[in-house]
């Protein structure tokens, strides 16, 4: 499931390009999900809006909070959104860099540049999946998108972002999976939880805060070696 937010100002543009995006999905079996925004601080309302979307068309101009400092925000807590910036002019080019744009679009070329647009982000997207047989059938999945997952028993638990967060079961131990997922930026917390990075807030006293706000333990022999892991990961961004 490919969430999409469109924050533009102008309800022409928000409609054009909710639009272009619908015919684009209509030609692929992709699932996806639009929301539309009508200012940055309408977007950053809600608090998991920093991190809930995969893709957010972000138009620059925009009266009190511009584009470019919602997006600001939306880096503040190191999400892996690609940002496409929405704009009349490329006077904002250099500024995009600093924010990780992956793509300007003029809005008098919206027709051929959101089609361009997304081919590139799925093109991207495609090469970070990993596919797992699961008690509820085989399914591939955006590492991205993979909050953490948890070894019970004699299962292992895949706690997912879809448009609710939902969990797949697999007869793996966590040993298993960790070597699978290697090099796609998870963290063994403790002998039970092996989490994406991404998807940390904090981690103090002994708990790693998620971005969905729960709270995982972490043991005091693997404390200060996952917080300087952590820490090592955010600075590199």
């Amino acid at each position: 499931m490919l969430r999409i937010a469109i924050c533009d100002d102008e309800q022409f543009y928000r409609e054009k390009i909710r639009m272009l995006l619908e015919q684009y999905f209509e030609k692929s079996d992709l699932q996806y999900e639009l929301a539309a925004f009508a200012s940055g601080e309408d977007f950053l309302k809600a608090c998991e809006n920093r991190v809930k979307y995969d893709i957010v068309f972000m138009d620059i101009s925009m009266e009190e909070l511009d584009g470019m400092q919602t997006a600001q925000q939306i880096r503040a807590f190191h999400s892996d959104t690609e940002i496409v910036f929405v704009t009349a002019f490329l006077d904002y080019a250099l500024e995009g860099y600093k924010v990780n744009a992956i793509r300007y679009i003029l809005k008098d070329m919206l027709d051929g540049a959101v089609v361009e647009c997304m081919d590139a982000i799925l093109q991207k997207r495609k090469a970070a999946q990993v596919k797992f047989s699961f008690m509820e059938g085989e399914r591939k999945m955006y590492t991205e998108n993979i909050l953490y997952v948890e070894s019970r028993k004699h299962k292992s638990v895949f706690f997912y972002m879809e448009t609710e967060i939902v969990m797949y079961q697999i007869y793996e131990k966590l040993d298993t999976i960790e070597a699978k997922l290697s090099g796609c930026g998870f963290l063994r917390i403790h002998k039970s939880y092996l989490v994406n990075l991404k998807h940390i807030r904090k981690i103090s006293n002994y708990i790693a805060v998620l971005s969905t706000g729960e709270e995982l333990p972490v043991p005091r022999l693997r404390y200060q070696a996952v917080k300087e892991a952590f820490v090592e990961y955010k600075g590199a961004l």
